[in-house]
């Protein structure tokens, strides 16, 4: 991904109350064109971050999306700093807020993880928002409020829960990033993955022959190949990404049913 983007660059005041619709949101003004409202602003800067990324990202742009002018923008925005702190908030919108408990917490957990997983496939940009200062908007706390209230039926105390909430999230962050490259690489090198590895793999044998006595634990694994999985879409790599995913994802789980 891209270098991080730190959320809560804007001023603090604006951004909070913004994020939380405190106050009355400023009123369109008379003319041929309907009013401007903060939802529509930040669903076209979520559009733009999501089509051209987020180097893309400007008030320009944004206005230009909506057939107005970046000085438009700023009676409902002061700046792109607090755009983006409401864009990042707004997308966990996205995100369901109730899962049944029925089939116990462990299935509600990995339907959330899948769903949090997609989100981030859908807005890839929010991959480059670090994690280091959260937004602290409503939706956010929505999410892990979700989560938090699944992860209650297992009994764990307060600070394993807290840890076990920071490997989730993690855990997550990090699969849909390299799920996210995977759909990336070929666009940006031209090399499809296959190629790269089918090129490489050649290459190794021929500098490294004696690659399996420097390399014993490597070779034992790699000598029984992965269990198939359901047929993805997308790049070579996705579907050994997203078994990767789903089977640590179990194994994090395992070990939260062990310490309940």
């Amino acid at each position: 991904m891209d270098v991080a983007v730190f959320a809560g660059q804007g001023d603090a005041a604006r951004s909070m109350a913004l994020l939380w619709r405190a106050g009355t949101a400023p009123d369109g003004r008379p003319g041929p064109k309907p009013a401007l409202t903060l939802d529509m602003i930040v669903d076209a800067a979520i559009a733009v971050a999501d089509t051209q990324g987020m180097a893309a990202l400007s008030m320009r742009a944004v206005g230009e999306r909506l057939g107005r002018t970046a000085m438009a923008l700023y009676t409902y925005v002061p700046g792109k700093g607090e755009l983006l702190d409401l864009m990042y908030d707004q997308a966990f919108a996205e995100l369901p807020t109730r899962y049944d408990l029925e089939a116990g917490w462990r299935a509600a957990v990995s339907a959330w993880a899948r769903d949090l997983c997609e989100l981030y496939l859908r807005h890839p940009w929010m991959l480059q928002v670090s994690q280091v200062r959260p937004v602290l908007g409503p939706n956010e706390y929505t999410m892990l409020d979700t989560l938090l209230r699944l992860l209650r039926v297992t009994g764990l105390g307060r600070e394993p829960l807290r840890s076990l909430v920071g490997t989730l999230f993690h855990f997550v962050r990090g699969s849909a990033a390299t799920i996210a490259e995977s759909r990336q690489a070929e666009a940006a090198t031209g090399v499809g993955d296959r190629e790269w590895w089918l090129d490489r793999a050649g290459l190794l044998k021929e500098v490294a022959p004696d690659f399996a006595d420097r390399f014993p634990q490597v070779v034992w694994l790699e000598s029984e190949p992965a269990p198939p999985g359901p047929v993805e879409p997308g790049p070579y790599l996705e579907p050994a990404a997203r078994r990767t995913f789903h089977a640590g994802l179990g194994l994090i789980l395992d070990g939260a049913e062990a310490a309940g």
